[in-house]
């Protein structure tokens, strides 16, 4: 416990100096109600320096008169960071790269896009190649409807329908990382759009015997389908979205893609004001092959103190219906291996945007509790402090 505080106390003083130094360079006087943190690039006066910078680093090419590629985008991720675990069961600190993702983004025909990025590890040498996590093709003319073939995302479920470069804590819950599939990335086909205020999808994905690429297309068929409302206007809010999420598994022993469930709904809530934000998820899931059924609660508030400084909390819940049906979050599982069967998780992390989500530091303390009822090797209880540099493109 000492060497985890010591090691807390050490790594967070420099993000302390930046939250400090960010305050003594205010020269003038805050708003009486500031503005929610900037999620996207700079302001729309004039560019700034992090928009110029951002934009000869992934601007490769843009000719709006080319009638076959009018556009080459360089996109991708890199995410770095410390974790340490102090817990009744064991101890753990290290530094990791969590995730590193690159690759072109190219607009063909003015309506279609081709997208390809790589997942690799710098840490090892081999496997430095992880795999391909997006290779699609889309069409689209419009934000009411896009038509993706191809490797993509499966997003159900709070956190699992949010991209790791948009997270508000570090990483995602242990609701979505039990329920979803970590794996996100399946080859299909999917439709969606937003004609305001509804949001939908619908998607076929093969979620058949994993491979770094398509995979084996071995097993059975996941079927998604997502509605969503957004009561923003009648709530006077920035954002007030509720969605219902639904995926259909066929029981399949090859669906390694993904999680043994053959049933998932989903309902989720966001809501964002100016200053202030929530974020929920109730889910329930069905599984097979030995799977027990889960269901789980999340709750994360959160508050803009200025424009660029967040708080966060997190509460979540999770228990399976039979004993080992719940799997411990990332750090956490490589303390104890095992499962359990009743999860509960409190969250209270900070977060400082420099450019909005595309460069921010991230840190979060986690205290998480895993009852074992079956009593083989899936107790858990201990805390938990991750803190890292978030960069995508």
């Amino acid at each position: 416990m000492k060497k985890f505080l010591a090691t807390l106390t050490l790594l967070g003083l420099p993000v302390g100096a930046v939250f400090a130094q960010s305050g003594r360079a205010q020269t003038t006087p805050a708003p009486a109600t500031p503005p929610a943190v900037t999620q996207t690039s700079g302001g729309a006066d004039a560019p700034s320096g992090y928009d110029k910078i951002w934009d000869r680093f992934t601007r490769w090419y843009d000719d709006s008169s080319n009638p076959v590629v009018q556009r080459v985008l360089f996109s991708g991720r890199f995410q770095h960071e410390f974790a340490a675990v102090d817990a009744d069961q064991g101890d753990l600190d290290e530094w990791n790269t969590r995730r590193l993702r690159l690759g072109p983004r190219i607009t063909l025909f003015r309506t279609f896009t081709l997208h390809g990025e790589v997942e690799l590890n710098p840490q090892e040498k081999d496997p430095l190649y992880v795999r391909f996590t997006d290779l699609y093709l889309q069409w689209s003319r419009s934000g009411r409807l896009a038509v993706t073939v191809g490797k993509h995302s499966i997003p159900f479920t709070m956190d699992g329908a949010t991209s790791s470069k948009d997270l508000l804590t570090i990483d995602r819950s242990s609701l979505s990382n039990n329920i979803w599939f970590p794996q996100e990335y399946l080859p299909g086909v999917s439709v969606s759009g937003r004609a305001a205020p509804w949001v939908y999808r619908a998607g076929v994905y093969s979620p058949g015997r994993a491979n770094r690429e398509f995979g084996e297309f071995s097993g059975g068929a996941a079927t998604l389908a997502v509605v969503g409302y957004d009561f923003a206007n009648a709530l006077a809010v920035k954002e007030a979205l509720l969605s219902g999420n639904y995926v259909h598994q066929n029981a399949d022993p090859d669906n390694t893609f993904s999680r043994q469930l053959e049933h998932i709904a989903s309902i989720n809530f966001r809501v964002e004001a100016d200053r202030w934000g929530m974020r929920t998820d109730v889910s329930r899931a069905s599984g097979y092959l030995g799977q027990s059924d889960l269901w789980g609660v999340m709750a994360m508030p959160f508050v803009n103190v200025t424009r660029k400084f967040q708080t966060v909390g997190r509460y979540t819940y999770l228990a399976s219906g039979d004993p080992n049906g719940v799997q411990l979050a990332t750090y956490e599982n490589r303390v104890v291996r095992g499962r359990g069967d009743r999860y509960n998780e409190m969250y209270l992390g900070a977060n400082y945007f420099f450019y909005g989500h595309k460069l921010k530091l991230q840190s979060g303390l986690q205290f998480a509790d895993m009852n074992d009822r079956a009593n083989d090797g899936g107790a858990y209880s201990g805390l938990s402090w991750t803190t890292g540099l978030r960069v995508s493109w």
